[in-house]
């Protein structure tokens, strides 16, 4: 794997790659918990190590927040006459996404990019099934360069992987698929290595994909301008969250030689307390030793004062504080909402930092899903994945949407105040809180415009058989 990446790299920038990998690993295995490790150097018992992995609980929980609702996606155009050709790639995208289990994928590579600095959104175009497929790689299987004066761009990247786990390099089999801009053209090359980089298999040379970009996005998870790596949110985490393992493995010991005190006896015999048995409702029969002249065997054992007890907790609840911190991450429990009102509003204020910081990564996000559907759209024209409407200018919009309490009351009526005051029209209130396509809304406007017919036939009949009547 190392002589492919200098290879297609090469120099200082090849060695920094290779790296910084080796310390991404370190980061992965930090998440699953293996890597919270400490030494010990107690003589006398085994210490206990309890790994809580606080920090798997809170990526988790900031992936959750951020596309646990999964973004929305909506082709838009200014034409008025173009909005149906607009909606039917609407529908082809919702049930595109759907069939890639875009949602599950996305909260997963979003993790991804928390954990290892970046992550790859990689398109490709299965001509024999007519589909699209949407992966997300993690900073492990691919390296990439940038145009040198375009560094939002993508000039080079490689993907790869060990297909087998041999030690032998001869047998190792390595899958490498690079795509590179050459003379505005994105050509393909893809092949298998073994170990040493050497040529096993060749699946393509030089293939023109006649797309106009390479099919792949890189998100970086923060950094700062001009970063090509991006920073990683364990690494923020790990001391705080080696300081409360230890902690609350040290509280176990405590407790446990709290409770199985230290024994000692005056005058015992020592054949006599050879047999005694330290479990609950055990009977000792204590003797006293024949060497010890007009003196009384003793049993006793030695108190340990446990008055630790809330200066610990404090500690470990500061602990803990600190790491919600670093990640914005408001530390709410039940007990703290008892007698709070739960309005949206109270919700929002509550997860304000959080959803801010969101936000922030959203600006990293947002312009990748964008392009995301603008390049699927473009993939599906050349390879005529779909008969679709060609339009020739259009706007991606990416709406997020965060999982928290709304007051939906309040909402509904705003909506219908912009609905009678001409801001809104009925049919996006429709489909806005029945949560329906544009055809479902149709229809029921037009029911809506059917029942309002009948009751005015209904009324001018009813007033035709008084003035009869009279």
């Amino acid at each position: 794997m190392q002589n492919i990446i200098q290879t297609e790299l090469g120099g200082l920038y090849g060695s920094e790659v290779i790296r910084e990998m080796n310390e991404i690993i370190k980061l992965y295995d930090i998440y699953d918990g293996p890597g919270q490790n400490w030494i010990v150097d107690e003589q006398d018992y085994t210490p206990t190590k309890k790994k809580t992995n606080y920090i798997k609980k809170l990526i988790k929980e900031e992936a959750r927040f951020l596309f646990g609702k999964a973004p929305t996606f909506t082709v838009k155009v200014d034409e008025d006459s173009l909005q149906d050709q607009a909606e039917e790639i609407n529908k082809y995208i919702r049930k595109m996404l759907k069939k890639n289990l875009f949602e599950d994928k996305l909260i997963k590579g979003a993790r991804d990019c928390f954990i290892g600095k970046r992550i790859a959104i990689k398109l490709h175009a299965d001509t024999i099934t007519k589909s699209i497929r949407i992966m997300f790689v993690p900073s492990l299987e691919f390296v990439y360069e940038p145009f040198e004066d375009r560094v939002d761009e993508l000039k080079k990247i490689i993907f790869f992987h060990q297909m087998n786990q041999e030690q032998d390099k001869t047998k190792q089999i390595i899958w490498k698929q690079k795509y590179e801009m050459v003379g505005g053209k994105c050509i393909l090359n893809e092949a298998f290595y073994n170990g040493y980089g050497q040529l096993i298999e060749t699946l393509a040379v030089n293939v023109d994909l006649k797309l106009s970009g390479i099919p792949a996005y890189v998100i970086l998870n923060d950094g700062l301008s001009g970063d090509l790596k991006g920073e990683s949110d364990i690494e923020e985490l790990l001391d705080n969250a080696m300081a409360y393992n230890k902690l609350a493995s040290e509280d176990i010991d405590a407790l446990r030689k709290g409770m199985n005190r230290i024994i000692y006896g005056v005058d015992v015999d020592p054949k006599a307390s050879e047999k005694f048995k330290l479990k609950p409702g055990a009977y000792w029969d204590v003797a006293t030793d024949i060497t010890a002249d007009g003196k009384q065997a003793q049993i006793n054992t030695i108190a340990t004062d446990f008055g630790y007890d809330a200066r610990m907790e404090n500690t470990l609840n500061r602990v803990k504080s600190d790491m919600h911190e670093v990640l914005n991450i408001p530390m709410i429990n039940n007990a703290d909402m008892v007698g709070m009102m739960t309005s949206g509003k109270t919700m929002k204020a509550l997860y304000w930092q959080l959803i801010t910081r969101c936000e922030e990564k959203m600006k990293s996000w947002k312009p990748a899903l964008e392009w995301m559907i603008a390049a699927i759209l473009e993939m599906v024209e050349v390879y005529n994945i779909e008969k679709l409407p060609q339009l020739k200018e259009f706007e991606v919009e990416v709406e997020n949407q965060y999982p928290l309490q709304e007051d939906e009351d309040t909402e509904k009526t705003l909506d219908m105040q912009q609905v009678n005051t001409q801001v809104m029209s009925r049919k996006t209130y429709i489909k806005k809180w029945q949560t329906t396509t544009d055809e479902v809304a149709e229809e029921e406007l037009k029911q809506i415009q059917l029942e309002k017919q009948m009751l005015e036939d209904s009324y001018s009949q009813f007033e035709t058989n008084l003035e009869d009547e009279e």
